[in-house]
């Protein structure tokens, strides 16, 4: 069982809110995504029983990301109706059940989750899950370090999987240590980051077992299979290069890691009140 959740706000905010709907306050208030939050994270608490909970959200977009890439994530557009209101109840609620919550103006939940990881390694006491879908995160995985992806939205029944390092390799055909160069050639649609045309996962796979790097694979653009790829690596070495800026995470931000989960059950009760969460104030009792 996991020590340590390392937790992923807005992308299990999300799923929330889709995973229940058509829930409301009695003045039409929406709380359906805190209803599903607060369902997974009992869940998660029974689960794996964890000593410390650590939930990261974004912030005022990505500076670094949105200056090599001005249409980085352009194509999500506004969040649904009724999301931003409940976030901000998601996030003290968080801070109720006694969950260290981070967020940073200009960098992603990725970046916080990166450098979180970067001084729990330090210690290497640890076993850490990283509690998202988010690929990109699949670069963090190591022995002590896993993934924890949430149920699909099209295929609940196939509930909670875990990515281990072995499982990595099984799932995209190369080691976490690849995943940032297989990104970058092969682009990910959900941040707006185009890849190479024509090329898909299987041929980025075979590319890094052949030449190891994205930049081995640059350099050695003329010798590349198929053959009709050697001029189109040649010319987007840049955009190839740029690819792999943008998804690389950044793990050198300053952060105060809070040190185990203390709920405050009086201020849980004043929120699930306020909320008309009946059904999870009678469970409030029975947990804690």
């Amino acid at each position: 069982m996991a020590n340590i959740l390392l937790c992923d706000g807005h992308n299990l905010a999300f799923r929330s809110f889709y995973g229940i709907r058509e829930l409301n306050r009695s003045d039409g208030f929406p709380t359906n995504m805190v209803h599903g939050w607060v369902k997974s994270f009992w869940k998660l608490e029974d689960e794996f029983n964890p000593n410390q909970i650590h939930v990261f959200f974004d912030l005022g977009g990505a500076t670094k990301r949105e200056e090599l890439l001005p249409s980085y994530k352009e194509n999500r557009g506004l969040p649904p109706e009724g999301f931003q209101d409940q976030l901000e109840w998601i996030k003290k609620l968080s801070e109720a059940f006694g969950y260290g919550v981070y967020e940073k103006k200009g960098l992603e939940a990725d970046d916080l989750i990166a450098s979180a990881v970067r001084i729990l390694k330090e210690k290497l006491l640890e076993e850490v899950l990283i509690v998202s879908a988010d690929k990109d995160l699949a670069q963090l995985v190591a022995p002590k370090i896993k993934q924890l992806l949430p149920p699909p939205t099209a295929n609940p029944r196939l509930g909670w999987r875990i990515l281990d390092v072995d499982r990595v390799i099984e799932k995209f055909g190369v080691p976490p240590s690849r995943i940032l160069d297989y990104l970058s050639i092969i682009g990910d649609q959900s941040d707006n980051i185009p890849g190479l045309v024509g090329v898909g996962p299987k041929t980025a796979t075979k590319w890094l077992k052949e030449y190891d790097n994205l930049e081995n694979i640059i350099q050695n653009a003329g010798r590349i299979s198929p053959k009709r790829f050697c001029s189109l690596i040649y010319e987007e070495r840049e955009l190839l290069r740029r690819n792999r800026s943008l998804v690389e995470l950044e793990p050198n931000v300053e952060l105060k890691l809070v040190s185990s989960i203390s709920p405050n059950v009086d201020k849980i009760k004043e929120i699930f009140t306020e909320l008309e969460m009946k059904q999870s104030l009678m469970e409030v009792d029975k947990r804690y």
